[in-house]
């Protein structure tokens, strides 16, 4: 996702001298000669220069130390995010591409919708924000969008392998992860040719050419692709059969990126799939049986089987690009721990939807979603609509997150917890916790 622009940040090191001590000819001859006088002038300086020499000595090491291990408590300092995904990370792309995000969505951080599929803010804006980065424009939005730190080319329904027919008909996105890429190195060059040949305010909007090769390239895709095969009547072994597929298609779209000087990626696994009210809801009977949560245990097999391959193809991809560095992210594990602990964790039924209509158990209903609407006497009336206090809630609409459950899963990974390598966001530069 970068151009090749090669630009590793300077190795600190602390260089020490140690400069000698003469003594002049006639301190010398004192010295040397053997009488009182001669003991009680020179006791003094060589207890000094034992201790000059002690603290130099130690404050080499400390210097050795702090290069043996990269400067690991350093932060990275990321000019940058660049961001592949689905509507997990959709910062507008969808709104903008095909229909807009209606109200109440943003209604809680923005208080109008902002392109989200969510009451406010998603992990990737919890992410940019301790980055000391802006809220990412989706590249696909022309209005007032600013790219200076990043571009967000995620959109809702994305999946990894391209759709089959329209978004109408599939459910499916047509931007694919391998259009998000290709639409990567279109930035790249069109921003770049911009930035130097036009100049002006697109020097204000756009990102800097040395930006590409220091960003972070962050990537949360995957779970359409495991729903897609769901909703197309397939049993689980059906759908684990075509992941080896799905990670061909992953492992190219990081090489690509890596082809265009991205170096610092940041992998989120997927979801818990069977903890999604719209998946229980819709094919109940596959759903079944539960586990103590109340998710499904044959969809939340899937999301195991393939966050495990995943990881394996991180593993690969590290082997095959030395240069690069891959933080691969359990997400699972973070939602998961939301959803089975939600009231012990301040949260009320996580499967009961916060943005819906129709009450019954989920409030959900298939036809009538957040912020849809019906005619009544001949009006359009809000049917969807927000509950009173989402921040109390985990599902937003039955698919998504509220801000207050994207704030938690945001909060259990910032810190390198639930990541391998173990190394926080601020500092995912770092091939295994060592140097760049």
């Amino acid at each position: 996702m970068k151009h090749e622009t090669s630009a590793l940040a300077p190795n600190n090191q602390v260089h020490k001298s140690l400069s000698h001590t003469h003594y002049d000819r006639a301190r010398w001859k004192e010295k040397m000669a053997p009488s009182r006088r001669r003991r009680r002038c020179t006791a003094a300086p060589p207890t000094t220069a034992k201790l000059v020499l002690l603290l130099v000595v130690l404050l080499l090491q400390l210097s050795e130390g702090a290069s043996s291990d990269g400067g690991s408590d350093a932060p990275c300092d990321f000019p940058a995010i660049f961001n592949f995904g689905d509507s997990n990370s959709d910062t507008g792309g969808l709104s903008a591409l095909i229909a807009v995000v209606p109200p109440p969505f943003g209604r809680t951080y923005f208080g109008m919708p902002a392109g989200r599929f969510s009451d406010g803010r998603l992990t990737i804006d919890f992410m940019a924000q301790s980055l000391g980065i802006r809220y990412l424009s989706a590249y696909l939005d022309s209005v007032g969008s600013n790219f200076s730190q990043g571009a967000n080319f995620a959109t809702a329904a994305a999946s990894i392998r391209p759709a089959n027919g329209s978004i109408f008909v599939s459910g499916i996105s047509p931007i694919s992860l391998d259009v998000q890429t290709s639409q990567f190195e279109q930035f790249i060059n069109r921003s770049q040719f911009v930035y130097s040949n036009i100049g002006g305010i697109y020097r204000e909007i756009l990102p800097k050419a040395e930006y590409f090769s220091r960003a972070l390239y962050t990537f949360d895709i995957g779970q359409n692709d495991l729903t897609m095969g769901y909703f197309d009547n397939m049993s689980t072994e059906q759908v684990e059969a075509y992941v080896p597929d799905l990670m061909e298609r992953f492992s190219a779209a990081i090489q690509k990126v890596y082809s265009l000087g991205g170096r610092y990626f940041w992998v989120h696994n997927t979801a818990p799939l069977g903890c999604l009210t719209y998946a229980v809801v819709l094919l109940p009977k596959l759903a079944a049986p539960r586990d103590d949560a109340g998710c499904s245990v044959a969809y939340n097999a899937a999301s195991r089987f393939y966050n495990a391959r995943l990881r394996e193809t991180v593993d690969r991809l590290r082997a095959a690009l030395p240069d690069a560095a891959l933080t691969y992210v359990d997400v699972y594990s973070a939602k998961y721990r939301l959803i089975s602990q939600a009231k012990q964790l301040g949260f009320g039924d996580p499967l009961l939807v916060c943005c819906g209509y129709g009450g019954g158990e989920y409030n959900f209903d298939r036809d009538i979603r957040c912020g849809g609407k019906v005619e009544v006497n001949g009006t359009s009336v809000l049917a969807g609509k927000s509950c009173e206090d989402p921040s109390r809630s985990v599902s937003w609409d039955g698919v998504h997150f509220t801000e207050a459950a994207n704030r938690f899963v945001f909060e259990q990974i910032v810190g390198g917890k639930l990541s391998d390598p173990p190394v926080p966001l601020r500092q995912a530069c770092r091939r295994g916790g060592g140097g760049r």
